[in-house]
C-alpha cells in the first residue's frame, strides 16, 4: 500500500516533537527540560502516589471516558485516509461494498508492500487509533482493543486487496506499543510544561500525539483533563551530530553515504527507585528512542514498556522493576531494515556503586514477529523481503558519574527463522552502540559515539549475505536534570 504525500507529511510533522527533524531545533531544549529524576521528601510527593495498588484493568479518566467517540473517530480517520489515497493512487483504494464482502470471506495473507509502509507507517497509523481511545478516557487495555479492531477494519474496508496478517500485527499490536509512549509524552508535556505558554504546550503535545490534540480541541472541557502521570522519574536527551563510516560491507545494497548528519531523541520514563511511584499500569515504565539521519528519515525507532510487572529492591543501593515488556523496534541503517513486534521478560534497574556513581540498565529476552529487507537492492530477489519468528535479546547499560559524565552502551540481537515461509534459512541481526558524554555547562554536553550494525543471512534460495556498517561520530547533547538520569532515593 502506498500512502499519499499528504499523509507522509502529517506523519513526519507529528513525529517531530519526539525527535524528527521537522521541528525547529531550538524548541528541543524546552522539551528536554521536562526532567524529574530527584526524589522528593515524603511531604512533597505527588498527590497521585499511593500505597494501594490500582486494578490491572484500570481506567485513568473513568468519569470522562467515552466508548462511542473513539470508535467513530477511528472509522472517520480510516475513511479520510482511504479517500486521500484513492484520489492520489487509485487502484487498491477503490473500495466498494463488493470488495468489503470479498475481504470478509477471503483468507488473510502476508503482503510485501514497501517496507517503510508496512513496518513504520502501519504502526504509526495504529498509534493514532490508540491515541483516540486513550485521550477519550479509556485505559490502556481498552485502547489496545480499539487499536486492534481499528486495524482489522482498515484491512477489510480500507483497501480492496486481501487483508494482511503482517499489517494486522504492525497496526493492531505495534500500534499500541508505539501509541502509549506518544500519548504519555504528550500528556507529560501538558502536565509539567509550565515553562511554556499554554498555546505552545498544546501545539507540541498535538504534534507528539495528534489524536490527543484533536480530542482536546474538538471536545473542549470534556477531554481537557490531563492523564495523571503519578509523577515519574524521567530523563530526556537530544543529540545532534555527524558521523563517518569506519566499516562498510553493503552486500546486495547499491547505495552508501559515508557521512551522515543525525538527530537522536530519547526518553526514559518511570525510572525505578523513586519513593511512592508504583508500576500498576502498563507502560508506567517505558523507553523511547528515535533517530533521524541525512541518509534515512527514520534510522532507528525503539519503543518498549513494562506491560505487567512490579518493583523490587536489594539492599539499600539497588532498586528495579521486572515483568513482561512489549516492544516495537524499527531499525534501518543504510544497507538493510529490520522491524519487530515482541513480548519479552526482563528487568530495568539502578545500582548505586558509590556515593556519586550509579549504574542503570535493562536486560530483556523474548520473541517477536519480525520483518527484514535489504535496502536499495537491484531487484526483488536482492531486496529479500521476508518475515519470521525471532527470538531476541536486548541489553542496555548506563554508567553515570555524578553530574559530570555518562557512559552508555547497548546491544540488540534478532535471530529470525525463515521456516515460517518455508525457506529453510535464517537471519542473524545485531546492533550495538557506545557513547561517552561529558557535561560542559548546565544542560549542555558534548560526546562521542560508535554504532555498529550487522546482518548475516543464510537461505537456500539466495546466496549467503553479510551486510555491515559501523560509524563513529561526535555530537552536541542537550540533557535534562543534573545527574544524567540517576534517581537518588537515599536519605
Amino acid at each position: 500500500m502506498k500512502y499519499s504525500e499528504f499523509y507522509t507529511a502529517v506523519l513526519l510533522c507529528s513525529m517531530s516533537a519526539a525527535g524528527a527533524e521537522e521541528l525547529a531545533l531550538d524548541e528541543f531544549p524546552r522539551l528536554a527540560l521536562l526532567q524529574n529524576t530527584s526524589s522528593p521528601p515524603p511531604s512533597t510527593q505527588s498527590q497521585f502516589s499511593s500505597s494501594k495498588s490500582e486494578p490491572f484493568f484500570s481506567d485513568d479518566n473513568s468519569t470522562q471516558k467515552s466508548y462511542a467517540i473513539p470508535a467513530a473517530e477511528i472509522v472517520g480517520f480510516d475513511f479520510l485516509v482511504n479517500r486521500i489515497n484513492e484520489r492520489v493512487n487509485g487502484g487498491d483504494y477503490e473500495v466498494t461494498s463488493g470488495t468489503i464482502k470479498h475481504n470478509l470471506r477471503t483468507a488473510w495473507v502476508t503482503d510485501n508492500d514497501p517496507f517503510s509502509t508496512n513496518q513504520f507507517f502501519h504502526p504509526y497509523q495504529g498509534s493514532i487509533y490508540h491515541g483516540f481511545a486513550r485521550s477519550a478516557g479509556l485505559g490502556y487495555w481498552e485502547s489496545s482493543a480499539y487499536t486492534f479492531l481499528g486495524s482489522a477494519f482498515w484491512e477489510v474496508a480500507g483497501e480492496n486487496t486481501p487483508p494482511s496478517k503482517n499489517d494486522q500485527i504492525a497496526s493492531g499490536i505495534a500500534g499500541s506499543f508505539l501509541g502509549e509512549p506518544l500519548f504519555r509524552m504528550a500528556s507529560l508535556l501538558l502536565e509539567n510544561g509550565d515553562e511554556l505558554p499554554q498555546f505552545w504546550r498544546e501545539l507540541f503535545a498535538a504534534a507528539i500525539s495528534p489524536s490527543t490534540g484533536f480530542n482536546r480541541l474538538a471536545f473542549g472541557n470534556r477531554f481537557d483533563s490531563v492523564f495523571p502521570s503519578h509523577d515519574p522519574a524521567y530523563y530526556s536527551r537530544l543529540q545532534l551530530g555527524v558521523n563517518s563510516a569506519t566499516q562498510k560491507i553493503p552486500g546486495a545494497s547499491t547505495q552508501h553515504d559515508p557521512n551522515e548528519v543525525f538527530a537522536d531523541y530519547s526518553m526514559d520514563y518511570g525510572l525505578p527507585g523513586k519513593p511512592g511511584y508504583r508500576y500498576d499500569r502498563p507502560f508506567d515504565y517505558f523507553y523511547f528512542n528515535i533517530v533521524s539521519s541525512s541518509s534515512n528519515a527514520i534510522e532507528n525507532l525503539v519503543s518498549r514498556g513494562l506491560l505487567y510487572g512490579t518493583d523490587y529492591q536489594a539492599g539499600d543501593n539497588y532498586r528495579g522493576v521486572w515483568g513482561i515488556y512489549g516492544s516495537y523496534d524499527y531499525l534501518s541503517p543504510q544497507y538493510f531494515s529490520v522491524s519487530s513486534t515482541a513480548l519479552s521478560l526482563g528487568t530495568t534497574a539502578q545500582w548505586w556503586l558509590t556515593k556519586s556513581i550509579a549504574l542503570q540498565g535493562s536486560a530483556l529476552a523474548g520473541a517477536g514477529y519480525t520483518a527484514i529487507s535489504t535496502r536499495h537492492g537491484t531487484g526483488p530477489d536482492e531486496k529479500d523481503y521476508h518475515y519470521g519468528v525471532s527470538p531476541q535479546a536486548q541489553l542496555a547499560l548506563r554508567l553515570i558519574f555524578d553530574n559530570r559524565a555518562v557512559f552508555d552502551v547497548s546491544a540488540r540481537e534478532y535471530y529470525v527463522n525463515g521456516n515460517i515461509e518455508n525457506r529453510g534459512g535464517h537471519d542473524n541481526i545485531a546492533r550495538a552502540d557506545a557513547s561517552f558524554t561529558v557535561r560542559v555547562a548546565d544542560h549542555h554536553a558534548v560526546g562521542i559515539k560508535y554504532t555498529w550494525n550487522r546482518r548475516d543471512a543464510t537461505y537456500s534460495d539466495i546466496d549467503s549475505s553479510t551486510q555491515t556498517r559501523a560509524a563513529i561520530g561526535i555530537y552536541y547533547a542537550f540533557i535534562g536534570g543534573q545527574q544524567f538520569g540517576a534517581v537518588d532515593w537515599r536519605h
